[in-house]
């Protein structure tokens, strides 16, 4: 086996969108949509960060979110922008009157981690475990007749993406996986240090991060061709 060579993983660029595409493209979101693009280019989170997140995850006071067992099972935090703060909490404040609602019916639990309600009971049902982008109908256990709610689908908010990519013009092949990296390039653009972007997305080797700076605008896309002097 010592004479085996390892293939070697193709390396591929990040899909980057420029600042008025973003913008182009939020325009054709609306909703909790909106907010959680929003999010996940304001703040660099993953979708799946996105969604995952709990009420105590936002600290308004602090222009922070935490991020709960995020890849590779770390925990991180990453800035919460002030243009979203005020739409966020409208958003839950709708999201807390549905909870209440949902208590008065008897249901209004959701899922914990750690066997956590084992030890804590009543935690399913206090208003900082629930879900800050919960799904619309509640979910419900036919052998034990339990109801409760769990995170959106993320397939709902690829397909909301999806169509106002579709809508944009845009032939990039966006995701929302692309608002991530976009957010990374758009602080290196900005002068932010590399070390401090890498804190916010969560990468354990800066070499990771370093991907970013092949795309930036001053870097080959920079560089004026010898052509356009003749």
């Amino acid at each position: 086996m010592n004479e085996v060579i390892r293939a070697r993983k193709p390396k591929r660029l990040p899909v980057v969108m420029i600042r008025d595409e973003v913008k182009t493209v939020f325009n054709h979101l609306t909703g909790d949509k909106w907010l959680m693009a929003s999010l996940m280019y304001g703040a660099g989170l993953r979708l799946m960060e996105c969604l995952r997140l709990r009420v105590q995850d936002i600290d308004s006071a602090r222009n922070e979110i935490t991020v709960r067992d995020g890849k590779g099972a770390k925990d991180r935090v990453t800035i919460l922008p002030v243009s979203l703060k005020a739409p966020l909490q409208e958003h839950l404040r709708r999201v807390k009157a549905v909870h209440e609602k949902d208590l008065r019916k008897g249901w209004g639990r959701v899922q914990i981690p750690d066997a956590l309600d084992r030890k804590y009971p009543n935690a399913p049902k206090e208003w900082r475990w629930q879900w800050v982008f919960p799904q619309e109908h509640r979910w419900k256990n036919t052998k034990t007749g339990e109801e409760g709610r769990y995170h959106m689908d993320e397939s709902l908010v690829q397909k909301a993406v999806k169509d106002a990519v579709t809508k944009a013009g845009l032939t990039k092949r966006a995701t929302c996986h692309t608002l991530r990296h976009s957010f990374a390039t758009h602080l290196l653009e900005s002068g932010y240090d590399i070390r401090t972007i890498q804190e916010l997305l969560g990468h354990k080797d800066v070499k990771t991060t370093m991907v970013y700076t092949h795309v930036l605008s001053r870097g080959p896309a920079g560089v004026r061709s010898p052509v356009d002097a003749l």
